[in-house]
């Protein structure tokens, strides 16, 4: 009787430690599993950090005769976001390894369709920045290039109304486009 006593008192002690082994195992499994998962973010650049740290971004300034006053500031502050958020470049306010400054020469609106009677029916933005981009570790990447991005409404909308948001778009694209062109070399 006492080692039947014994045996079942080593029975559940052991079967107690198959219970917690089989839930600790599987936490432990899922812990490696999670902790040993690599993660790759691609951003399209492609830099070479060892030779190529800060770069220099200056304030692209309106010289266009049509102008929104906010488009400035949109502009400059998404490009110089862009390189912050999906590059490790230091930004500098000079001798940058790199270097990014234009200006926007053109702002305007046409008509893009017309309607049966006669009217306009869609109207088309666009926006076209200079650019002047200058790679100190590797000057055969350097250029002067014009960049455009355009954006349609419907005429029935007034400008006013579909203004911030089409500029915004635009300087979304333009600012795409830029990135592309000076650090991703694919």
């Amino acid at each position: 009787m006492k080692q039947n006593i014994i045996n079942h008192i080593s029975g559940k002690a052991a079967c107690s430690g198959f219970r917690r082994a089989g839930f600790i195992l599987p936490c432990l499994l899922t812990l490696l599993v999670v902790s040993c998962q690599v993660s790759y973010k691609f951003n399209g650049a492609s830099i070479d950090y060892s030779k190529t740290k800060t770069i220099q971004i200056t304030d692209f300034p309106i010289r266009s005769s049509y102008v929104w006053g906010p488009m400035a500031p949109m502009f400059n502050n998404a490009l110089k976001d862009e390189f912050a958020n999906h590059t490790r470049l230091i930004q500098v306010r000079r001798n940058g390894d790199m270097k990014i400054e234009g200006e926007i020469t053109q702002y305007s609106q046409r008509n893009k369709s017309v309607t049966s009677e006669g009217h306009s029916a869609q109207t088309e933005l666009s926006m076209t920045v200079n650019v002047r981009f200058t790679n100190n570790a590797n000057h055969n990447e350097d250029f002067e290039r014009q960049f455009t991005a355009t954006q349609s409404y419907e005429t029935t909308r007034s400008l006013t109304s579909v203004q911030e948001e089409l500029v915004s778009q635009m300087v979304d694209d333009l600012v795409d486009q830029i990135f592309n062109a000076t650090v991703a070399n694919w």
